[in-house]
C-alpha cells in the first residue's frame, strides 16, 4: 500500500516525529541535544517555521511546528539533514542516522493544539520507565520554558498555548493542564498501531479531503485522512447499501452459492479504510487464511480498473463512510 502523501497549506500545524534507525541513541550527551536545539533555532530563522513545543527523547523527538510558508518538508530536510551532519562529527561516524522518512500529523489548531502539546510535553513520564519525577526537570524539552523553570528560546512561541487554555496565571495554568494527564482521546489516537495523519474532528478532516484533496481517487485520501472506523462500521455500511445484514457479510456459507460481491467488497474496504492487517480481516470474516483475503481484494481491485460503473460504485461508497466517520 502506498505511503500517505504530504499536506502542506500555509499556516498548517504538524505534530512531527522520528526516530533512530533500529531505534539507536540519537542524543548520547548534552552535546548532542545542543545540537538538535541548535538546529531547530535555524530552522525558524531560516523557513520561517513557527516552534510551539519540542521534546528531545534519546532515540526519537517530537516537535509541533507551524509553517506560514507551507514549507514543512523544506524544513524537515534542513532539521533531520543538518543534525546527522552534527551528529556523525560529534560521534566520529558516518551513515545515515533516522529511520526514514519522518511522521508527521496535521493537527487541527482550534480543537487539539493544546491537547498535543499537552501529550509532547508529557513524554518524559507516560512510559513505562519514565525519566524523571517532575516534568520541570526534564531540561530537553520546552515544557521547563512553558512553566517559567528555565528562560525560553527567544524562537519558542508559548503565545498561542497560553491564549488558548485562558488562565490569568499563564505559567501555572499550563502546569496544572498538563499534570491532569492526556485525555482519552487524544490517547486513543496516539495508541493506533498506525496512527492517522490527521488529527481533528470530523468537519476538518472533510475540508482536508475536500478542499486539499481534489485530485486523488477515494482510497488514496482515505488513507491520507485516515477516518477513525472499525471493520463493524465498513460492514455496517456495506450492508445498508445492498440491502442484506452484517452476519450475512462475516458468515462462511459452504456449498454451491450464489457469489456474495457485497462480501468481497467489506473485505476490500476493511484494508483501505480501516487500515488492519490481513490476518485480523481473515479472522473477522471467518476465513482460515490470509491468502483468501488477499486473493478476494486483488479481484476487487482489477474489477474497478476494468469496470467504470463498478468503480464508481465503490468511490461513492468510500465517500459515504468517510462522511459518516467521526
Amino acid at each position: 500500500m502506498p505511503r500517505p502523501i504530504r499536506i502542506e497549506y500555509e499556516n498548517a500545524f504538524y505534530h512531527v516525529m522520528n526516530r533512530g534507525r533500529a531505534r539507536q541513541v540519537i542524543y548520547w550527551d548534552s552535546r548532542y541535544y545542543q545540537a538538535f536545539i541548535d538546529t531547530l533555532a535555524e530552522a525558524n530563522q531560516r523557513f520561517q517555521c513557527i516552534i510551539h513545543a519540542y521534546c528531545l527523547m534519546g532515540n526519537h523527538y517530537h516537535l509541533l511546528l507551524e509553517t506560514p510558508k507551507a514549507n514543512l518538508s523544506r524544513i524537515m530536510r534542513h532539521i533531520n539533514g543538518v543534525y546527522t551532519q552534527r551528529y556523525n562529527r560529534l560521534k566520529k561516524t558516518d551513515g545515515p542516522l533516522f529511520r526514514g522518512r519522518y511522521k508527521a500529523i496535521l493537527v487541527e489548531k482550534d480543537a487539539y493544539l493544546l491537547q498535543v502539546s499537552r501529550y509532547i510535553h508529557r513524554n518524559p513520564i507516560d512510559m513505562k520507565k519514565p525519566l524523571v519525577r517532575e516534568l520541570e526537570e526534564y531540561q530537553w524539552s520546552s515544557y521547563p520554558a512553558y512553566i517559567a523553570k528555565v528562560k525560553a528560546p527567544t524562537w519558542l512561541y508559548r503565545e498561542l498555548s497560553y491564549q488558548m487554555l485562558g488562565c490569568k496565571r499563564r505559567y501555572t495554568g499550563y502546569a496544572s493542564y498538563v499534570q491532569n494527564g492526556v485525555d482519552e482521546e487524544t490517547a486513543k489516537h496516539y495508541q493506533k498501531g498506525n496512527m492517522g495523519a490527521i488529527i481533528g474532528d470530523k468537519d476538518f478532516k472533510a475540508w482536508v479531503r475536500e478542499e486539499l484533496l481534489p485530485e486523488l481517487e477515494m482510497e488514496e485520501k482515505s488513507r491520507v485522512t485516515q477516518p477513525d472506523i472499525t471493520m463493524q462500521n465498513i460492514v455496517n455500511y456495506v450492508a445498508r447499501a445492498w440491502r442484506t445484514t452484517s452476519d450475512q457479510l462475516t458468515t462462511v456459507v459452504k456449498g454451491p452459492q450464489k457469489e456474495n460481491e457485497a462480501r468481497k467488497i467489506a473485505m476490500y474496504l476493511c484494508q483501505e479504510l480501516a487500515d488492519v492487517k490481513l490476518k485480523d480481516i481473515a479472522q473477522y470474516f471467518n476465513l482460515g487464511h490470509i491468502g483468501s483475503v488477499s486473493f478476494v481484494t486483488h479481484r476487487i481491485r482489477k474489477k474497478k480498473r476494468e469496470n467504470k460503473a463498478f468503480f464508481n460504485r465503490i468511490n461513492e461508497l468510500i465517500d459515504s463512510i468517510m462522511k459518516q466517520a467521526v
